[in-house]
């Protein structure tokens, strides 16, 4: 096996935690917690822009951003209006998907609607 894909659907979560500074300090206790190597942090969100983030349609009011680490990536999508939050860990190194899980619904105080893993070979 080259590696895993962990995929994790969390509802109900505060939607007080999608912010920009919220979302990266998510990152950054996650990669301590499962021993990853943060590299560069990419966004993409309305940030500078209320009157786009206001005529949006509900599925992408939210944040996009991408953890680059040295092992390759963590992917989050949060949706405001519906107190989502999608993420996807990809990783040729090991780490403990429910560690994640867990790590995940508390932190953004959601529950977990679907995590699943995928082996990449």
């Amino acid at each position: 096996m080259y590696g895993k894909e962990l995929i994790i659907d969390l509802h109900k979560c505060n939607s007080k935690k999608f912010t920009r500074k919220e979302i990266e300090r998510y990152f950054i206790e996650l990669c301590e917690l499962i021993d990853m190597e943060r590299e560069d942090l990419h966004w993409w969100d309305y940030e500078g822009d209320p009157e786009g983030y206001a005529s949006a349609p509900t599925h992408l009011k939210g944040i996009s951003a991408v953890q680059f680490i040295s092992t390759s990536n963590i992917v989050i999508h949060t949706l405001d209006d519906l107190g989502q939050v999608y993420i996807n860990i990809f990783s040729c190194k090991e780490f403990n998907e429910m560690q994640v899980l867990v790590f995940s619904e508390k932190y953004f105080e959601g529950k977990g609607v679907t995590c699943q893993t995928v082996p990449r070979i």
